[in-house]
């Protein structure tokens, strides 16, 4: 079977590419490779794995995905934020290969290494802030969320977790009930850790807040409900990610770190999601002048190999006792040389102007489908990172009722021929686009045209 949609990015592609960087679906979605390949998963891996897309992959490479079938699609999740410098990036893969030809394991917390100590070097230099910096290395964004919440709870010798309305944070025992939402990251997995608090966040398009009055909202909740001399940390995404790409309002983030630091409160940026170049800045942080005293970076990292971070104040680092953090794979070298090799890309290729390119390219597409569709209410983010939150139509701009069934069916239609879209969203109404920074303008073009379709046949 061949697209009914012919791709409008066929240009030859770079030379730095293995793989052409088109869309081109010749089988039905899923193909019969894919289709068989399903059959043995359903027999050994459990079914609370779930997955976007049954499709199987065998290559990738830039912004696209191959799967058994050879259907090409555009990749517009890069694994849900991870390979944000593109699939098998050149730099990553020779750094990674030459580590693993050196060695691959000693654990840093008995025979240290240099690649630990670079990437800890590398994150006090990008993170926001000029103080003085030190970092821990673990593996993944649940696990550098539970270790900032314990290093604040040493710092502070304070109990109590503060999180906002729409977060996302993991699925450990203790990121579960930090999230808002339960289903289905907690359900029938309780019970949950305690002393954990949900306040009101700031999200504009629905509670129409500036950010002085959001702030002031959050606030309250945190004094009133916890206790300031309770409150170990706050824990905030600066821009929400499962929750659906909220973007808070002007002022709100620096006004809630002017009130911790008063009052003794670490703040805690998690940005697993938001960092790494993918809004156009390092740290989406940045975006909203907010300067938080710790920050969590995972996901983008290390250009798909499993690595994560909790980097900030070293007064607040170092609280903890010898021997208190690290594992037995945290910080693995072959993970840190693909590290280097991600800050190294970012700064050799300029991918900060390229996470603001792709912006302007989204925003233009969407806008003009917005013109067309009153189903999108709202277009937010920044960088790769921008989402259309999708209402009921006719109700934009009363009630804003979400049209959780019109997000499933685009998303469907945008699979079957050669896009894959992430939803997202408390109430599941939200299209995310999370597009590595190796995504060109043709790619985004025909991406958006096919998605234009996908609405259109609603």
């Amino acid at each position: 079977m061949t697209d009914t949609f012919a791709s409008a990015a066929s240009a030859s592609p770079s030379a730095a590419y293995t793989v052409p960087q088109e869309r081109r679906v010749v089988t039905a979605i899923p193909g019969p490779k894919s289709v068989e390949m399903h059959k043995r998963r359903l027999e050994s891996v459990s079914t609370g794995v779930s997955s976007t897309l049954p499709v199987y992959i065998k290559k990738a490479n830039g912004a696209i995905l191959v799967d058994l079938d050879d259907n090409h699609f555009i990749d517009l999740g890069a694994g849900i934020g991870v390979t944000t410098v593109g699939h098998t990036e050149a730099n990553v893969v020779e750094a990674a290969t030459n580590q693993v030809q050196e060695f691959i394991h000693t654990l840093f917390t008995i025979t240290p290494y240099e690649e630990y100590i670079r990437v800890a070097e590398l994150l006090a230099a990008h993170t926001p802030g000029d103080f003085k910096k030190k970092s821990v290395l673990i593996n993944s964004g649940a696990e550098a969320v539970e270790n900032g919440v314990k290093i604040a709870r040493k710092y502070t010798g304070r109990r109590a977790v503060a999180v906002l309305d729409h977060a996302y944070h993991g699925r450990t025992v203790l990121t579960m009930a930090m999230n808002y939402k339960a289903m289905p990251y907690a359900t029938g997995f309780g019970p949950l850790a305690s002393d954990v608090y949900h306040a009101p966040s700031s999200y504009p398009y629905h509670d129409g807040l500036n950010g002085a009055d959001a702030a002031v909202r959050t606030i309250t909740y945190l004094e009133k409900v916890i206790g300031a001399s309770d409150l170990a940390c706050l824990v905030v995404e600066p821009i929400q990610g499962e929750g659906g790409f909220m973007v808070p309002a002007d002022g709100y983030l620096p006004l809630l770190q002017e009130w911790c630091t008063a009052n003794g409160v670490v703040m805690i940026a998690d940005e697993i999601q938001s960092g790494m170049a993918r809004t156009g800045a390092y740290y989406a942080s940045e975006h909203f002048g907010w300067v938080p005293d710790l920050v969590l970076t995972a996901k983008g990292i290390a250009g798909g190999l499993p690595l994560a971070a909790v980097t900030g104040r070293a007064e607040i680092m170092d609280a903890s006792q010898p021997g208190g953090l690290g594992g037995t794979f945290g910080g693995n070298p072959v993970a840190c040389a693909a590290a280097i090799a991600v800050f190294e890309s970012i700064e050799r290729n300029d991918l900060l102007a390229e996470g603001a390119r792709i912006e302007k390219a989204l925003l233009a597409g969407l806008e003009k489908l917005k013109s067309k569709y009153d189903i999108i209410g709202d277009i937010r983010g920044r960088g790769a990172m921008i989402a259309i939150e999708l209402v009921q139509p006719g109700t934009g701009d009363t009630t804003k009722l979400p049209y959780a069934a019109a997000v499933s069916s685009i998303a469907a239609f945008a699979a079957q021929h050669g896009v894959l879209l992430l939803t997202a969203g408390t109430y599941g109404n939200v299209l995310r686009f999370l597009p590595s920074l190796a995504v060109t303008d043709a790619l985004i073009a025909d991406a958006l045209t096919v998605i234009d379709h996908a609405i259109a046949a609603l």
